[in-house]
């Protein structure tokens, strides 16, 4: 189907200000267009038996930071070949990991590891297409800047607007770093104009977020919110804050005929004590994604959540036809200590170097529609 793209203009209302006497102005607006209008006939590429792999920012330093376009495109090549040998189709490429831009963005600053001219994306994209890889852009819709990162922002940034206002709620900080409050309209319009930026910009085959959701189960996160909501359970209102999240990403991504995929975390009832993430019902309801890829980052004699167990408790989650099951596995523990595992579990990665391949070929036995690897 042919990929149409329209301008987009993105809307954010920062929160009232206050004059030299104390009294609170009007909301100034931050209103941004872009100047193109940009149609293209580009067609999607996507696999209905996904094998992903995640492209972390933490990585970014080692190929990106100090790099010219070449050094970074050569990289790049070599990086999406080995990926191709281990089977991979699909790459989740993180382009917004921290309130940032690994791209051309008139929203976002500039990331921390891009100290070149280039466009990361652009390249990524060039190089993954003439592989017939998969490109789906990974936002962290919530996470932000750091609080000593935020004062070198530059100051049309609308998050250090934000930041810098004593009576504005729209971000927090929780150990030492900021993030989104999903309570508001005015976070969540930001996080899905940020995402219809690149899509209308970019020729990306999906739109990708992690379990980057409430980072913390402290009260005083989002206090001033919970009590002007009116609401008297604060878990239940945490979800409904997400799921609203959830549905107005996956709204904005729609519109453009491409997926949009959660990845979750493994451990389902952690997903709603610590992160406040629905999951059962993003997997089960048309609506709110197309994919979901659970962390399942355990051992098969993990304590709390070994392997066949919980793979078989995600294929009972995801009840919907329309939606794909792919299966995140924790390859980066291979070779090291499980020290959250349990007893039992604490060596099983040291002890059993087939360990993936295992869970592999129980994945490729269950219903499951594909498997992700992070490295």
């Amino acid at each position: 189907m042919k990929k149409i793209f329209i301008v987009l203009t993105l809307v954010c209302t920062s929160c009232a200000s206050e004059t030299s006497n104390g009294q609170a102005t009007e909301p100034t607006s931050y209103v941004q267009e872009m100047e193109h209008l940009h149609i293209e006939s580009y067609i999607p590429v996507n696999y209905d038996n996904q094998i992903g792999m995640w492209f972390p920012y933490m990585r970014f330093e080692d190929y990106m930071y100090g790099k010219n376009e070449n050094d970074f495109r050569t990289a790049v090549r070599e990086k999406l070949l080995s990926a191709q040998s281990e089977n991979v189709n699909t790459i989740y490429l993180h382009v917004r990991p921290c309130g940032d831009a690994y791209y051309k963005s008139d929203i976002f600053p500039k990331g921390v590891y891009l100290d070149g001219d280039y466009d990361p994306l652009e390249i990524m994209l060039d190089e993954a297409h003439d592989m017939g890889l998969s490109v789906h852009a990974w936002v962290n819709p919530l996470r932000c800047q750091t609080v000593e990162q935020m004062y070198s922002m530059p100051e049309d940034f609308i998050v250090k607007q934000w930041a810098e206002n004593p009576e504005c709620h729209f971000a927090e900080i929780f150990n030492d770093r900021w993030y989104l409050n999903p309570a508001y309209d005015e976070t969540i319009n930001l996080v899905c104009s940020g995402i219809e930026e690149i899509i209308t910009r970019y020729d990306v085959d999906g739109i990708h977020i992690d379990d980057y959701f409430y980072p913390t189960t402290e009260t005083y996160f989002d206090s001033t919110a919970f009590e002007e909501s009116g609401s008297n359970d604060l878990a239940a209102w945490r979800i409904q804050n997400c799921t609203r999240l959830v549905k107005s990403i996956y709204d904005t991504v729609s519109r453009y005929d491409i997926p949009f995929g959660i990845s979750p975390q493994g451990n389902v009832n952690a997903d709603y004590t610590t992160q406040y993430a629905d999951v059962k019902l993003w997997a089960s309801e048309d609506g709110y994604c197309d994919y979901i890829v659970p962390q399942i980052y355990f051992g098969f004699r993990n304590e709390t959540c070994p392997f066949a167990p919980t793979l078989a408790e995600w294929e009972s989650i995801v009840s919907n036809e329309n939606i794909k099951l792919v299966i995140g596995l924790g390859a980066y523990k291979l070779d090291k200590t499980d020290v959250w595992a349990g007893a039992s579990g604490e060596n099983e990665w040291l002890e059993n170097p087939d360990i993936i391949n295992q869970q592999i070929e129980l994945v490729k036995a269950s219903t499951a529609d594909g498997y992700a690897l992070y490295y």
